[in-house]
């Protein structure tokens, strides 16, 4: 198994939430790929790992990537949305993750 052990707890919170969007959706289907939003330091075998315990799925990759926030206004007041981190996690074939409600 990992040499590596990671904290339970940090696992458990290092998913943020799964991006259900058109893009992650034909990712999904083409490649056996679920894409999660995760927190700004997690770390590919972290994330793997807490794929693997959460949903008892057996991983095969994981790509990151970092999104800048877009700068928002509303009114005079400029701000502007926090930067995130997105995880697509590329599952061994035969495995199945199904996260959203089927809709017919």
């Amino acid at each position: 198994m990992n040499a590596v052990k990671f904290d339970e707890g940090r696992l458990m919170q290092l998913l943020v939430t799964p991006i259900v969007s058109e893009k992650a959706t034909m990712v999904a289907e083409k490649s056996n790929t679920v894409t999660f939003k995760v927190l700004r330091d997690a770390s590919k075998p972290e994330i793997k790992a807490a794929v693997e315990l959460l949903f008892k799925v057996q991983v095969k990759a994981v790509a990151v990537a970092n999104q800048k926030g877009k700068a928002k206004r509303f009114g005079k007041t400029v701000g502007r949305r926090d930067h995130t981190r997105k995880a697509y996690v590329t599952l061994m074939p035969g495995q199945e993750l199904n996260i959203g409600g089927e809709v017919a």
